[in-house]
């Protein structure tokens, strides 16, 4: 039997995530079924899971960079990825939400982990999720939070005391959402964000005391069908309540952005159900305190729901809005906004539907580095999604990347070995959905953007995916590097600041600057001969070293051709691919 934490360590926050996101993925689609304020858009199990899946790749990343130490990573170190992973995984309202709970939680217990800050961690993060939200109304999570702090405030000298004692008031509120929330008392279920935070305390519960804690209560006095809805299955399993007769359809898109329905429903919406804005508005936002302050007042004033959560300079803003632009207009002016995703609330009897478009035969869905890449892509017709330095995406944006593309058949290239299990995932939760994804494991962009090029639509299924594979087989790919720290490697010890060059992921040529750097790793590649070399250049290099590359390459190799692309903002300053 494993050992039980004294307190919250890093390999205790490291299980809770674990927990909490395999809870989540047993009761997704229950959540979402009794998801019925305001609208039943039902996806606010879903969001939570992606949320939280989120926040748990983070603590892995942290781990894994500890994976040669003989000690744990610190425990401010994981719970702070884990605030920082959901923060920038965030999904819907209620995602949106238990992001910046855990963010009140990390910096409390980024000081420690036992029972005295555990209280005040849960009753700092109630405060600071409350504060995140323009207008709150009770019988949201937000009671459930609050109540769940309090419960724990009581004089319990042990963790698992105190861990009990909020799981069991948090059970307690989420009991008593539809006696305060009259959309819920009519539809007989509780609230689903609140119904998500208990199963996330659950799973802190389990991890403390080695228990899996009681679960309930599940929908309330009655189901959905007290509401008059029927649940509706869609998008492979997600559960929809809709006016009986309802159909939903999908594939919207608005101004160049990716739009679905697929928020969650806002906490400050009239609880008649009546209509509300027309569109959600997301995104992360790069920018300082008395910007995010002055936005705020702004789109409190465009529209309603909303919610602004993070700090240090990185947040998370979500908002329903009648002028989509305007919300991002603002965001512009406050700051950096990125990850942006616009949901089309068309309304239907009062409930959020979507518009159905006849689906392609086949699409590509591709990884990429960088915001230059993407729009490479974009324009050789595949749907893009942008993995940030330090920010991998999760296998929930794969899937809802592979939903965008709308086609019955779907080539997914991660670009990424570190993606390979992300994608599979992905590939598996699409193929439950009746679309077909073949699952090209390419390992760096250059790979994928050869494999893109031989992509035909109009051959077979199977044809296509093998010569879009043997083209990425055919690549070799390298990439440069700035070596953090002195370290060994498969070419020497290197030392803080030197050029690497990374050959098919292995360190293979320590250099002190980018062109001299560069130009080995491309002697070494075309020493096995090739007839094309891609060079992928990072925002802050000149394009004075692509030339200087293609001269060099033309100079030792007369029959090798060399195309140059800007990547924009990615991690590495040079991608190379040998054709």
């Amino acid at each position: 039997m494993p050992q039980l934490p004294d307190d919250l360590d890093a390999v205790a926050v490291r299980t809770w995530c674990s927990l909490a996101l395999e809870t989540l993925g047993r009761e997704r689609a229950e959540i979402d079924a009794i998801n019925v304020y305001p609208i039943a858009d039902g996806d606010t199990g879903t969001n939570l899971y992606l949320t939280v899946e989120s926040a748990a790749a983070a603590v892995e990343a942290v781990f894994a960079a500890h994976e040669t130490g003989t000690t744990a990573p610190a425990t401010a170190d994981a719970v702070r990825a884990m605030a920082h992973g959901a923060l920038i995984g965030a999904r819907g309202n209620s995602g949106t939400i238990l992001a910046q709970l855990l963010r009140g939680m990390a910096g409390v217990l980024a000081d420690g982990g036992d029972a005295a800050h555990l209280r005040l961690a849960l009753t700092g993060a109630a405060h600071a999720a409350r504060q995140a939200v323009a207008h709150p109304v009770e019988g949201t999570v937000l009671t459930v939070a609050a109540e769940a702090a309090e419960a724990a405030r009581g004089d319990h000298s042990d963790l698992g005391a105190v861990v009990t004692a909020a799981y069991e008031g948090a059970r307690a509120a989420l009991a008593r959402t539809p006696e305060q929330l009259a959309v819920l008392g009519r539809a007989g279920v509780v609230d689903a964000g609140g119904r998500g935070l208990v199963a996330v305390l659950g799973a802190l519960v389990e991890t403390v005391t080695g228990q899996p804690p009681v679960r309930g209560p599940r929908t309330g006095s009655g189901s959905s069908g007290s509401s008059g809805k029927a649940p509706v299955t869609v998008d492979g399993g997600s559960v929809v309540g809709l006016p009986v007769g309802g159909t939903p359809v999908e594939g919207v898109t608005e101004g160049g952005l990716a739009v679905s329905a697929s928020g969650d429903g806002p906490l400050d919406c009239p609880e008649d159900g009546g209509a509300g804005p027309a569109f959600e508005v997301i995104y992360l936002l790069e920018a300082r305190d008395e910007q995010v302050a002055r936005l705020r007042t702004r789109l409190d004033a465009l529209g309603d729901s909303l919610v602004v959560v993070g700090g240090d300079g990185l947040w998370h803003v979500h908002v329903h809005v009648d002028d989509a632009g305007a919300a991002v207009e603002a965001g512009v002016e406050a700051g950096r906004p990125y990850r942006i995703r616009i949901t089309h609330f068309a309304t239907e009897s009062g409930h959020g539907v979507r518009v159905q478009a006849e689906p392609a035969q086949r699409a590509v869905v591709v990884v990429v580095p960088g915001d230059g890449l993407a729009g490479l892509c974009t324009e050789a017709g595949a749907t893009t999604v942008i993995a940030r330095p330090g920010e991998p995406p999760a296998s929930g944006e794969l899937v809802d990347a592979i939903r965008r593309a709308h086609a019955r058949e779907v080539v997914l290239l991660p670009n990424d070995a570190a993606l390979r299990h992300t994608a599979a995932a992905a590939a598996e939760q699409a193929r439950t959905e009746g679309v077909r994804v073949a699952l090209v494991p390419t390992r760096a962009a250059v790979q994928g953007i050869a494999a893109l090029a031989v992509h035909e639509p109009d051959r077979g299924f199977d044809e296509d995916v093998v010569a879009m594979t043997a083209a990425a087989g055919a690549t070799r790919y390298a990439e440069l590097a700035v070596a953090e720290r002195q370290s060994w490697t498969m070419a020497g010890v290197c030392q803080a600041g030197d050029i690497l060059g990374l050959i098919d992921g292995d360190v293979a040529v320590i250099g002190a600057d980018v062109p001299a750097t560069a130009r080995t790793v491309l002697d070494r590649m075309l020493a096995a001969g090739g007839e094309l070399v891609t060079l992928v250049l990072g925002e802050d290099v000149p394009d004075s070293l692509a030339d200087a590359l293609e001269e060099h390459v033309r100079e030792g190799h007369l029959a090798v051709d060399t195309v140059v692309y800007r990547g924009g903002h990615q991690r590495a300053p040079l991608l190379i691919g040998v054709e």
